[in-house]
Order: structure tokens, then sequence, then C-alpha cells
């Protein structure tokens, strides 16, 4: 139930908020929920696959943090809107 109350507020996060920094720490809390309910799961049914794909996940969230921050500093350094509805793209 914790694990569905933190994806639920993240979820709800990343639908109303427009600043793509909020976005990215929502998105991440529902990586994080998601991680819960995968050891929670692998906890109780004793395997270790659930662990397994917990940390695959982790390497997804720090991957997608790493790209995120790095594509907000080169909007931010270019003068373009910070807001989500605003940005259409990125011009090199």
């Amino acid at each position: 139930t914790v694990s569905v109350l933190i994806f639920c507020i993240g979820l709800a996060g990343v639908l109303t908020r427009r600043n793509p920094l909020v976005i990215l720490l929502c998105l991440e809390l529902m990586l994080n929920a998601a991680n819960l309910a995968l050891v929670t799961f692998a906890n109780m049914h004793g395997g270790e696959a659930g662990q397994i794909f917990a940390l695959i996940v982790m390497v997804v969230a720090a991957c997608e943090v790493t790209v995120g921050l790095g594509l907000i500093v080169a909007i931010s350094r270019r003068n373009l809107p910070v807001d989500v509805d605003e940005l259409h793209e990125l011009n090199g």
C-alpha cells in the first residue's frame, strides 16, 4: 500500500506540474515505488529476482536523471522557456 501511495503521488506530480525538474523528481518517486514493490514481493516469495530487477530499475533511474538534468542545463543555458508546454524542441 505504501508503494501504491508513493506511485500515485509521483503520477499526480507528473500530470499536474509543468517544471521539468519537478517532473524528473516525480518520475524518481514512481521508480522508487516500483523498487519498493519489487523488493517487497521478492521478500515475500523468497526469491532474489525482484531484487535484481530493483537494481536494474535503479540503473535506469540514474541514467534518466543524468540525461534529464543535462537537458535542463542545456535548455537554461540557451535561455529557452523552462515550461514543458512552451518548449517544443532543443535546436543545435
